[in-house]
């Protein structure tokens, strides 16, 4: 490697270091114009744990073609929360893809703010943002608002509740224009 190359690879290795220091985050931070992102009061995780179906999402690259979306938690005897995300690929009768993982509470006070790992070391932030007085819907965001997910214990949802979390979405500066629908399995069809 000639002397012209350290000295890129060095200002390449320095701007990284740079971009994920506290210091730059902090900047970041400061330019932000937008409130922090408010969870729910409580969450009560014997209550949460149990199937959810996915209703509704910001699009990602990491559920791409997925369609019929579930997601599994269960409590862990380690505290921790065991994790199964399923899809369909393209098509209700498509192959199933899954994904295992374990979450944990980062917020002791409020059980709202989680972290989702499906392979260590990295972890995601897993926000519940509203919640059914029954714990029949969630609402599931990231506190950078690049990521949403509306979840209901039943593969359907009424129209009025969705408009209401809509509403309280909005009060919260997501785009729920950006939210796309998720065909989901017929909850007739056994």
């Amino acid at each position: 490697m000639g002397e012209r190359d350290k000295s890129r690879m060095l200002k390449y290795l320095f701007l990284m270091l740079l971009m994920t220091s506290p210091v730059f985050a902090c900047a970041a931070k400061m330019k932000q114009t937008t409130p922090p992102l408010q969870v729910v009061s409580y969450v009560d995780l014997n209550k949460y744990v149990g199937i959810w179906y996915e209703i509704a999402r910001y699009p990602n690259r990491f559920q791409e073609g997925c369609i019929g979306t579930n997601a599994t938690y269960t409590l862990l005897q380690d505290g921790k929360i065991g994790v199964l995300n399923q899809c369909r690929q393209g098509s209700l009768d498509g192959k199933i893809s899954s994904a295992k993982g374990k979450a944990w509470v980062v917020d002791k006070k409020t059980h709202a703010k989680i972290k989702v790992s499906f392979f260590w070391p990295f972890s995601g932030d897993y926000w519940i943002i509203d919640l059914g007085e029954n714990y029949e819907y969630a609402v599931v965001g990231h506190p950078s608002r690049k990521y949403l997910w509306i979840l209901s214990r039943k593969p359907e949802m009424e129209e009025a509740i969705y408009n209401r979390i809509l509403e309280r979405l909005r009060h919260q500066f997501y785009d729920v224009n950006k939210l796309m629908k998720t065909l989901q399995v017929n909850p007739s069809t056994p």
